[in-house]
């Protein structure tokens, strides 16, 4: 079975957990391109494509990176402009993001190409639903932000662990003429219990034998699944943050010598492509003028 494989490429100080901690009027130092470049090689190693989710701050700032990801066949993908989460913003800020993402991209990837959207911090949830408009109004054909367990800090309870298409008035119910497709982020079941496993920290955290056996059930159960991961989770030179809590540390910064390992190993025993692929829309284009 076919599987998605994203990348979120953030650089660290975008991190949620991070962004409020960074020392004022001192610019962080950039280094997602300096920690992606181990991921690109693994995948051109094993000839697998993947959808990088793109941080309009990233495209700004390393336009040509983004370039060369398309150029070697990876899907690109909106991140959001600042990786505020949706919850802080108004609708009228995100038209804005979208758009400075669309003239930012004019030159380094066909815009009309970039059919799929995740909210910062897996932020579409009740209180931001009216996303979902604001998305359609712009063309875009895909989602990938619900988060079907809750948590501290994000998720929708009772949404679907598979794709479907959601309306902004019932983000949990499959409808047939959805106003998005919506790849949300994959559970396993251990123990009668629903297990995050599409990445992130939990692919860090997670044993890998545990966490390849939660994923072949997902495929046995008649399902892809999707991954995603972001470069500095991959490195174990990111900077370290004063000021963060214990559990904020350990979600952070846990299993980041581990992380690109146990992506190999993934790539080793599951097929993945990107959403796009998945989902079914391969050459399927963004027009703002067919969905306003």
């Amino acid at each position: 079975m076919l599987n998605a494989l994203s990348i979120d490429l953030e650089d660290w100080f975008h991190a949620e957990l991070i962004r409020a901690r960074l020392p004022k009027g001192i610019e962080p130092e950039r280094r997602v391109a300096w920690a992606g470049e181990p991921l690109l090689g693994l995948l051109e190693r094993y000839g697998v494509r993947a959808t990088f989710f793109v941080v309009g701050d990233v495209l700004r700032h390393h336009g040509d990176l983004v370039h060369r990801i398309y150029a070697a066949g990876h899907e690109i993908s909106c991140h959001g402009g600042s990786h505020r989460p949706l919850w802080s913003l108004e609708p009228e800020v995100l038209e804005r993001e979208l758009d400075a993402f669309d003239r930012d991209a004019q030159g380094v990837v066909p815009v009309d190409e970039i059919i799929g959207y995740r909210a910062p911090t897996f932020s579409l949830d009740e209180r931001s639903a009216w996303a979902v408009d604001v998305l359609r109004a712009r063309g875009y054909l895909y989602d990938s932000s619900i988060f079907p367990v809750r948590n501290y800090l994000y998720g929708v309870d009772g949404a679907p662990a598979q794709p479907y298409q959601l309306t902004r008035a019932a983000l949990t119910t499959p409808h047939a003429q959805g106003d998005l497709l919506e790849f949300p982020m994959s559970v396993g079941r251990l123990l009668g219990f629903d297990v995050p496993v599409s990445g992130g920290f939990y692919l860090r955290a997670i044993p890998g034998a545990l966490l390849r056996r939660l994923l072949t059930g997902i495929n046995a159960r008649g399902n892809p699944f999707v991954i995603y991961l972001h470069p500095w989770e991959t490195d174990p030179q990111t900077p370290r943050v004063a000021g963060l809590g214990l559990i904020s540390r350990w979600i952070t910064y846990t299993g980041q010598r581990s992380a690109t390992r146990k992506l190999e190993a993934l790539l080793q025993t599951f097929r993945f492509a990107p959403l796009r692929e998945v989902l079914g829309l391969q050459g399927r284009r963004r027009s703002r003028e067919e969905h306003s």
